[in-house]
This record gives C-alpha cells, structure tokens and sequence, in this order.
C-alpha cells in the first residue's frame, strides 16, 4: 500500500464507509448493483489495494476485478481492523453536500 499513485477502493456498503475508512479510500460497494460497471470503468493500468471489513468481499471483488482485466490488485489482508488497531480512529465520510 505505500506505492505511490496506489488507490484505495474500500468493497463495503456505503454505510459502513460513511462509519470510517482508510484516508483517500473510494467507496465501490461489491453488494452495489452498479458495482460490474464501476469495476471496468476503473484505469486497467493503475495499481489498486482493496479492503473490506473482515477480507471475504473484498476476495470476491479480486476475483471480479482480474475478470476484468485489472492485474495490479493488492488485498489488505484481514481487512480494515488490523489497519484501524494500528492507526487509531479512521476518519467518518465528510458530508454529503445538501442543495
């Protein structure tokens, strides 16, 4: 995860990422019905590190992922907790603009 230009996709609901996330991580929830169409809009050359809360679905979008011609996906293994005993409170979405 400390290569440069590696982006962060957080796999879980936008619930649990509105709780806390890793900094700059974007949200792509693997439950989303839009999350096929998000995968492959995604730069196939850029390097991605994905998480999810325990490990189990941010395997499951790996695996979505390589079948969509990403190669450079990282798992951050055990998911957000370890990160989070290491690095303290995690950072709650900001705020949704209202109109």
């Amino acid at each position: 995860m400390k290569q440069t230009g590696t982006i962060v996709l957080d796999v879980r609901t936008p619930a649990e990422y509105a709780s806390g996330h890793l900094p700059q991580a974007q949200n792509i929830d693997i439950e989303g019905s839009d999350f096929a169409a998000r995968i492959a809009a995604l730069d196939k050359t850029a390097t991605y590190a994905v998480y999810c809360r325990s490990g189990n679905r941010a395997s499951a979008a790996m695996e979505q992922m390589a079948a969509a011609a990403l190669t450079h996906v990282y798992h951050l293994a055990g998911g957000i907790g370890p990160w989070q005993r290491t690095a303290g409170p995690l950072p709650p979405a900001a705020p949704t603009p209202t109109r």
